[in-house]
């Protein structure tokens, strides 16, 4: 790893310092400046990106289209300077060939941009599906994703609850394009362009990220696990990393003189103080029974345990009286009863038990190992535990009748949060007051889930593939996830957070959205998630397409791209519970399978022994697919709100006038919230939407605040003005907003991504 490499030079320069030793500090030091550790690779590779649909103007830099009927070349993938633009005619002068001039028309042009070009990005929408009243909008937008996620640092920098990636995996079979081609498995920099490629995105996603506590998840296969783990960590330093493995196919996939693949690979990036969710199903057992292929998904068959006490008395590292003198103390009981009685004060450091006086009556018990006779601690403070008995979340256990000891019990702070929440209840206590607990009827075990997760819901085939062809008939989408898979991968992590804002800047067929709908189905959450996808057609689509005399960009072409073919329909779909050709959708979310279930038991004679014995009878039925929850009918539908946009390329001096208010708008709209009405164009004085307002006129200044101020639904105010003074004044009396000066803020954000983008 790189932090470990540096780690190692440092302390080599310390040995040599110690050792007086400062010329040989010296050369370690210089020589370790030179050395690049850790995951070695071009971070600088070009990567230009094509800017379909922004207008060409002079000073741009551009790329020759092929003629409309023939593919391209390397020929068009040549840079041009446009030195001017005359009656539709653009002069070109060589940037790749220096000296080389033409005369092409607009019409052939395309504008292309380097990563770490300053581009500065607005939204155009496309549509909208309204069903879920004030609920925050599920988003998707078209575009290429770099610069996509450098519009959403203006908007949610610093906010993002959980980014889910589904990164190309790059296996040489032409699933990916770098600098506008293809890129296969003869390309000697294939590694490292796709390294380059995504370590470029991670680091917008990483300022995307709430780094108190947020998650990033990332899939891939085994072409690129190796790196992108190494990547991560050098991408992410502090973060704490797990990976999982996902059986997605249990027939397997067949690869060249290897075994069969059933599985990919998930890593989970966890940043700050994030962690997994406790769920009811840790995924790794079968949800089959292997040996009759049986399945029970009743409420009753789930298992529900006994409510667990823990040993008061710690365990394990850190338990000796010496880590936590504080934590060693008596405790008073009546043996009769068996009742605490009282808790005594922590006894000072260096003092025996023995010094300590029993109560008449009493007996004091030690937190002293069994069998050893060592001094350990108790679990909590004197304080702590006093404030357990009192509430009956403490009590006497059992007798040790060998040694004459007594155990004493808790209940540990996980089960008095589930207590909190409903999922053990007290239906009594005791003579002594300590509470009779047991689990809710509706509460199943929860448990953290495992590192390899083992489920026939989370089958790319049955629901991936086929789940898209029953919602948009006749079209085709190649190696969508299993829906129900990244259900299950984004409630480890959002469980517990149904506000959560998610992020997926490889949204490829739309299931992540998807599937964040499903989850706000099951708990009534208001989660909401921004999907950014291109809208590529195929290669074999592309080729049918330029035969025809069509080119990317043209109506024609656009319409059977990845976005506008199936990642809007789909979100559509999901939604209103139809088809795009206005049918019901058919069939539940989940399937039944055919399948062998305990019918009966019956008795028959042993043809070995002719004596009668007991036979379970196996009879064939349809029953439900375990491993899917909230099994509902697809024509249902979802109380949910969508919007869609395409990615928009303004030019900053338009920006800085005000004459790009338009394009602005929606980021403005996602940065309040995402959800109520939107301020689409820009008036006199000022507006004010469900959650945000903007103030055009600065003269209006003072009825916009008291405007503002009045509605406490307003989050954001966003101030047009260049000046900072007068910016100053109204953030000053709307204390407690986010409150934004525009245009500067956008156009610093464009900036700094930019900079950014070549540290």
């Amino acid at each position: 790893m790189a932090q470990t490499s540096q780690a190692e030079a440092q302390r080599l320069v310390d040995r040599a310092l110690k050792l007086g030793d400062a010329e040989l500090a010296a050369d370690i030091r210089a020589f370790a400046k030179q050395r690049e550790f850790g995951l070695v690779f071009e971070h600088n590779r070009p990567e230009r990106m094509r800017l379909y649909g922004k207008p060409v103007s002079a000073g741009d830099t551009v790329q020759v289209m092929a003629p409309r009927g023939e593919r391209e070349s390397d020929e068009n993938r040549t840079c041009w300077k446009v030195e001017s633009v005359l009656g539709g005619v653009a002069n070109l002068a060589g940037i790749d060939n220096p000296g080389e001039t033409c005369e092409v028309p607009l019409s052939d042009l395309v504008s292309v941009a380097e990563y770490d070009d300053p581009i500065f990005a607005g939204l155009r929408e496309t549509g909208r599906i309204e069903r879920g009243h004030d609920k925050p909008y599920q988003v998707v937008i078209n575009g290429e994703n770099y610069h996509a996620l450098e519009s959403l640092l203006f908007c949610y920098a610093g906010k993002i609850d959980c980014i889910y990636i589904d990164p190309p995996y790059n296996t040489g079979a032409r699933d990916w394009k770098y600098n506008n081609d293809y890129v296969d498995g003869g390309d000697e920099y294939r590694h490292s362009k796709w390294l380059a490629f995504m370590e470029r995105r991670l680091k917008l996603a990483r300022q995307l990220l709430n780094q108190s506590e947020s998650v990033l998840v990332c899939t891939i296969d085994e072409k690129e696990y190796l790196r992108l783990g190494l990547l991560l960590e050098q991408v992410f330093p502090n973060a704490h990393i797990q990976m999982v493995s996902i059986v997605i196919n249990p027939n397997g996939v067949a690869r060249d003189h290897e075994m069969y693949r059933v599985e990919e690979y998930a890593f989970f990036v966890y940043v700050g103080s994030a962690g997994p969710a406790m769920l009811e199903d840790s995924l790794f057992t079968s949800d089959v029974n292997q040996s009759k292929g049986a399945v029970d998904n009743s409420a009753a068959s789930r298992s529900k345990s006994k409510v667990r006490w823990e040993w008061l008395m710690r365990g394990g590292s850190n338990s000796d009286r010496s880590h936590s003198p504080g934590c060693f103390y008596p405790v008073y009981i009546d043996t009769d009863a068996k009742r605490i009685v009282d808790v005594g004060d922590p006894l000072p450091k260096g003092e025996h038990p023995s010094s300590k006086q029993d109560r008449d009556g009493l007996v004091t018990v030690w937190p002293i190992a069994r069998g050893t006779g060592n001094e350990k601690v108790w679990q909590m403070s004197a304080a702590g535990l006093k404030d357990l008995v009192a509430k009956g979340y403490a009590k006497v256990g059992a007798h040790d009748a060998k040694r004459d000891r007594w155990s004493l019990l808790y209940l540990g702070r996980n089960q008095r949060e589930r207590i909190k929440r409903g999922e053990i209840k007290v239906i009594d206590r005791d003579k002594n007051g300590v509470v009779i607990v047991e689990e809710s009827e509706e509460s199943a075990v929860l448990k953290v889930p495992k590192t390899i997760w083992n489920r026939q819901a989370h089958n790319a085939g049955e629901y991936g593939s086929r789940l898209i062809r029953a919602m948009l008939p006749g079209r085709i989408f190649s190696y969508p996830k299993s829906l129900f898979a990244v259900e299950d991968t984004l409630r480890s992590v959002l469980q517990d957070k149904p506000e959560a804002i998610v992020v997926d800047f490889f949204a490829g067929s739309g299931t992540t959205a998807h599937a964040v709908m499903r989850l706000n189905h099951q708990d009534g959450g208001r989660r909401h998630c921004i999907c950014i996808t291109n809208n590529e057609v195929s290669d074999k689509e592309a080729a049918s397409l330029t035969k025809e005399g069509f080119r990317q960009g043209d109506f024609e072409w656009e319409q059977r791209g990845i976005c506008e073919y199936i990642t809007k329909p789909r979100v559509v779909s999901a939604i209103t519970g139809l088809t795009p050709e206005g049918k019901r959708l058919t069939g539940n979310y989940g399937t039944e399978r055919e399948t062998y279930v305990e019918d009966k038991e019956d008795i028959v004679i042993s043809k070995s022994t002719g004596r009668e014995i007991n036979k379970k009878i196996y009879v064939k039925k349809r029953v439900p697919d375990p491993g899917v929850r909230d099994q509902f009918p697809m024509s249902d539908g979802f109380e949910e709100n969508a919007v869609f946009y395409d990615l928009t390329y303004e030019d900053p001096r338009l920006v800085e006038f005000g004459e790009s208010f338009d394009a602005v708008a929606p980021l403005l709209w996602l940065r309040a919230g995402a959800r109520g009405s939107v301020i689409e164009h820009e008036q006199k004085g000022f507006a004010v939407a469900d959650t945000y307002a903007v103030l055009f006129t600065y003269a209006y200044a003072n009825e916009f605040v008291e405007a503002v101020s009045a509605n406490p639904a307003v989050r954001c105010a966003f101030v047009v003005t260049d000046d900072e003074g007068r910016f100053a004044s109204v953030a000053a009396q709307l204390p407690g907003r986010d409150v934004v000066r525009l245009y500067e803020s956008y156009l610093q954000s464009f900036k700094i991504a930019a900079e950014g983008a070549v540290n």
